[in-house]
């Protein structure tokens, strides 16, 4: 099969989402490689950093921790989490991570299946960070 579409993209080429906390690249999404089913990326956070609570309404979200040691807050309920973690955030759940450590914390996460539309991917419980427009990451082509 000979393809002409971009189908890699290097983390450090996407421009980062900061709205929510910490920086979140979106690197496999409908708009930067076509996919159909999901999309996903790469989070990096601070100590004491954190991603502000929100929920997806039609997508399960999947957590590995590549560094770092973190807490998710998954409807309410604390989950420690370290580098060889996953963990399945399922659809509707309310969740907000924090680094819980002293150094860097490096996560990949995958979303699926995609939203309707890209602005009912997530529903933020908690006030964003940086005020503005959301930064629509997973909408069609760019």
């Amino acid at each position: 099969m000979t393809t002409t579409r971009t189908l890699k993209v290097a983390a450090g080429s996407v421009e980062p989402n900061v709205r929510r906390g910490g920086q979140i690249r979106v690197t496999l999404s409908p708009r930067t490689v076509g996919a159909g089913s999901g999309f996903g990326g790469v989070l990096d956070l601070a100590p004491g950093d954190f991603v502000t609570e929100h929920y997806h309404p039609y997508s399960e979200e999947f957590l590995h921790v590549v560094t770092g040691e973190l807490e998710m807050l998954l409807d309410g309920e604390p989950i420690a989490l370290t580098a060889g973690d996953s963990l399945l955030v399922p659809v509707n759940a309310r969740h907000r991570l924090v680094n819980t450590g002293t150094s860097h914390a490096h996560v990949v996460f995958h979303l699926s299946p995609l939203a309707p539309r890209p602005e009912l991917g997530h529903v933020d419980t908690e006030a964003p960070l940086s005020g503005g427009q959301p930064n629509i990451d997973v909408g069609g082509p760019s």
